[in-house]
This record gives C-alpha cells, structure tokens and sequence, in this order.
C-alpha cells in the first residue's frame, strides 16, 4: 500500500475535497449455510475486459458505470485491464492480473470442497466512478438480478 505523499498534488488536492458518500446501514446478509454448499462469484472494480469485449469508456463525465462478464473459464493472463485511474501503478495488475481477479485461487477452493462451485460468471466494473448514483440506481440492481438468477451465495468484492 502507498503513502498519500506519492500522489500527485492534483491528485491529493482531489482527495481531499471529493464528497466521500458513507453507506449507512452498510448491507449485509448473514450468510445461512456452510460455505462447503454456498456457490461464489467474483466482483472486481480492475476494469477487466475479456478478450471481443468492449473497454470501458473513458470518456463518460462521472464513470463508466457498466460493467463486464468475465466467464469462469477464462485464463487471467486474457484479462485487459481497462481502470482509469492514473493514481496508482498498473505495472503489478498487468504482470499478474491474479492479484484483481483470484479465479485461479477460487477454483482450488472448490475443487478441494471448501466452497460448493465456483460461479458460470464474475463481473467486472470500472473502479473510478466519481459519481456513482447511476450506479448505485442502475447497474448496482442490474448486476445483483444476474448473481442472484445464477444462485450466487457469495460475492466477493476484490477492490482496485
């Protein structure tokens, strides 16, 4: 983890006067069964394209608030990473995407029986979105009737 000095002064400037929004009550469901019978997919805010898949766009005021399916075969080494954000180093995302998209780790896990699958589908999403209500709104509810139309028990959150 970096140290807020590394940053641009444009960039800790930004920081320091963005509208940070806190999520209260933070949502959470206690999950009811054993992980051995739970089915899991993953949620990454990399920016990760499949390969004959779109980018994110770039250009859009606020964020790219759409996301991406990646399917769970996929080698990670395919993955493109599309995230915006100029603030951190990409070097290590690029070298070894595994690191913003452990599927590789999720199949151990459900191989050796500590998870019941591992999800047809994981998603993708752009993580610089500077405002987010159309999100949250739209593409939040979107993402959440596909995870819970596959039997999703767990979604795990890999923040970038």
């Amino acid at each position: 983890m970096g140290d807020f000095s590394e940053f641009t002064f444009s960039t800790r400037q930004f920081l320091k006067s963005y509208p940070w929004r806190r999520i209260n009550p933070i949502p959470w469901v206690q999950l009811n069964k054993d992980l051995s019978e739970c089915r899991l997919a993953l949620i990454s805010s990399a920016g990760f394209v499949s390969p004959n898949l779109d980018p994110f766009d770039h250009s859009i005021k606020g964020g790219d608030v759409s996301f991406r399916e990646i399917p769970s075969s996929i080698n990670v080494n395919q993955l493109t990473d599309y995230h915006k954000s100029k603030s951190y180093d990409h070097g290590g995302l690029r070298q070894d995407p595994k690191v913003a998209f452990p599927i590789d780790r999720v199949r151990e896990l459900a191989a050796s029986g500590r998870i019941g699958s591992v999800n047809h589908r994981h998603l993708s999403f752009m993580g610089v979105i500077s405002a987010p209500g159309r999100l949250i709104k739209r593409t939040a509810p979107e993402a959440v009737k596909l995870l819970i139309h596959d039997g999703v028990d767990i979604a795990i959150l890999i923040p970038v």
